[in-house]
């Protein structure tokens, strides 16, 4: 990975690991909360024990995420060698230090708050405040400048773009909770990879199977206005699309959000299809139907026995995937009422 790469999987990693010695020769290996603060990894402790024994040691601080694992049958149906991880990693290499200047440590404690309790509900941390200032010089605040900085992102490079197209379809028909991520994933560190059957799209956009963080507002964007937001603020749209466990869209050539769709589903019984939309000047093309197959195929919606969707004027656009008006339904075998709790 790239050093930007590398630091933003350290900035977001939940624990990272720091490993050095004590003056004995004894490794120490320990698992720590750090941020990324002036260019170190800082992270805190009790003014005692092992941790002090470190200062001024060499250090390694390291991290990890999985992104999928690939069982050996996708590529082999017998032997058990193809068996391996798609994972990101990265490792910081410098020399502990003792941060003891209490504005440098608010600083410090300041970010791994806003990481670990990002809601807020505290007052932030001042050097200078009576709230904080015996706190703040009683913890113990050690750095690992980053002297050397290794990223490294195994997402099936060294792989042929045909392999690379056979493991995305293997993880799409799998479909494990984060598969879909990691399929935008390895497309995105691979982009020779050829477009699987499942993603093709209509000539000038790309499909993706899982939309993000990063694509919010491009959705909100389109979505706020229409008839069935009316009165939701962006922020509960946000909300809703992060919220949804199949969420999907187009991308036209240049990367711009064209389109999106998403679901709520139990994975059996019932999928509810909310906020589909494609932007005006992409409609007639194929491009809404190519997105509402994609979601109706997503392993969170396509194992739903009944697959549910509101609309005013799109009875004839949803007819071609087979959707029914519930009156033109056989009758249920019991009587209900549908009840509804409205919040604000």
């Amino acid at each position: 990975m790239d050093r930007a790469e590398a630091e933003a999987l350290i900035a977001r990693a939940p624990v990272v690991h720091v490993a050095s010695t004590i003056a004995e020769g004894e490794p120490l290996l320990r698992a720590v909360h750090g941020a990324l603060v002036r260019g170190a990894i800082a992270f805190h402790g009790a003014p005692a024990g092992e941790k002090i024994e470190v200062v001024g040691r060499p250090a390694v601080v390291s991290c990890e995420e999985i992104v999928a694992s690939i069982p050996s049958y996708f590529t082999d149906p017998e032997r058990a060698c193809p068996a391996t991880t798609l994972y990101r990693s990265a490792q910081v290499h410098g020399v502990i230090e003792r941060v003891d200047d209490p504005e440098h440590k608010a600083e410090v404690l300041e970010a791994m708050m806003r990481k670990y309790q990002p809601e807020g509900g505290y007052t932030p941390l001042d050097a200078a405040s009576p709230l904080y200032r015996k706190a703040i010089a009683g913890i113990l605040v050690l750095a690992v400048p980053v002297e050397r900085l290794d990223g490294k992102a195994k997402l099936a490079q060294n792989r042929a773009p045909e392999e690379r197209e056979r493991l995305l379809t293997r993880l799409w028909e799998r479909g494990l909770p984060g598969d879909p991520a990691a399929i935008e994933a390895l497309r995105a560190a691979c982009p020779d990879t050829p477009v699987p059957a499942f993603l093709r799209a209509p000539a000038g956009c790309a499909l993706a199977c899982a939309l993000g963080p990063r694509d919010v507002d491009a959705a909100v964007d389109l979505l706020e206005g229409a008839y069935w937001n009316q009165g939701v603020s962006r922020e509960a749209l946000a909300r809703a699309q992060l919220g949804s466990p199949a969420w999907v869209g187009a991308r036209d050539g240049a990367g711009r959000l064209v389109a999106t769709a998403r679901a709520i589903s139990d994975g059996s019984k019932r999928a509810w299809m909310f906020d589909v939309m494609v932007a005006p000047s992409l409609r007639g093309l194929g491009v809404g139907e190519a997105v509402v197959r994609l979601l109706l195929d997503h392993p969170a919606v396509r194992g739903a026995l009944h697959v549910h969707l509101g609309t005013q004027d799109a009875h004839t656009f949803y007819a071609r995937f087979g959707f029914q008006h519930r009156a033109d339904l056989p009758p249920r075998p019991f009587v209900s009422t549908e009840m509804v709790l409205i919040r604000g």
